[in-house]
């Protein structure tokens, strides 16, 4: 059960996490660090975390059990996005030379948070494209999308905002003002995506561990889904918290196939991991 704690006395967020957690997170840091991969670049940290996690429980929806915003932490289960975050924050923690708990909840704040402030329900990068962009402000990734071989990705991004009965949070309108903003924000920016039919073209220009979403053709959605590049044999794969599988896995399949095998899904949008 996810409680809320209280963070240090100069932090003014809420935390939700179970005790485990916490000792999840520190036994995490021992084994990777145990096994030297510090020195490493960090697209291949954050593979060796990825794989640290397979056959982790999916589960979604964990970062909206609470109407009151605060830094969730579920380590025995992920969403693709929670995955993802987890695996860049470890990573992270480990080429900054830092593996405490606090370490831990510092960077994932700053990952997952637009501008690493947390400041309610609309502060929290709900958009993966926007994810990115946040991202590549803060200098944690570089999205290399469009010089891999993008084209420009076409579209109004307004999903939440013409969905408010699915999300529980936005029944208060403070939260809907901030998801218009956070939406406006998106629109007035340029993207770009690699389509489906062309993903194998630029294999050669993806390495272990670059951050891999899925655009989709559902009108108002920017992504559905998240994962990291993971190459091994020749091979370029996805590894992924997948809804279908109900854990983490590497595809069996290479990442073209696994994102041609659903019509909804039209290409990808690539992001490297920069080193600290």
């Amino acid at each position: 059960m996810l409680t809320p704690l209280s963070g240090l006395a100069n932090i003014n967020y809420r935390h939700f996490y179970d005790d485990y957690d916490e000792v999840l997170c520190r036994k995490k840091f021992k084994v990777l660090l145990d096994a030297g991969i510090s020195a490493s670049p960090i697209g291949d940290v954050i593979v060796e975390v990825g794989k640290s996690f397979l056959d982790t429980d999916y589960v979604a929806g964990t970062l909206d059990k609470s109407m009151s915003e605060g830094l969730v932490i579920n380590l025995t289960g992920l969403d693709c996005v929670t995955f993802v975050e987890n695996c860049l924050v470890f990573a992270r923690c480990i080429k900054l030379g830092k593996s405490s708990f606090d370490d831990y909840k510092a960077q994932l704040k700053k990952v997952r948070y637009r501008g690493g402030s947390l400041n309610g329900y609309a502060s929290r990068l709900h958009y993966f494209c926007d994810w990115i962009s946040d991202n590549e402000d803060k200098g944690i990734v570089k999205n290399i999308t469009a010089e891999i071989g993008g084209v420009e990705y076409n579209k109004k991004i307004n999903f939440m905002s013409t969905h408010t009965g699915s999300y529980k949070q936005l029944a208060e309108s403070t939260n809907v003002e901030g998801i218009n903003a956070a939406e406006d924000a998106i629109n007035s920016r340029y993207y770009y995506y690699i389509p489906k039919s062309d993903i194998s073209k630029s294999y050669d220009l993806m390495q272990s561990g670059d951050i891999i979403a899925t655009t989709t053709s559902i009108g108002g959605l920017d992504v559905t889904h998240t994962g990291y590049v993971y190459k091994e044999g020749g091979g370029t794969y996805f590894m992924h918290a997948s809804s279908k599988s109900k854990k983490v896995i590497i595809s069996p399949e290479e990442l073209q196939e696994y994102v041609s095998s659903d019509s909804k899904k039209t290409g990808i949008m690539v992001a490297r991991p920069l080193d600290v």
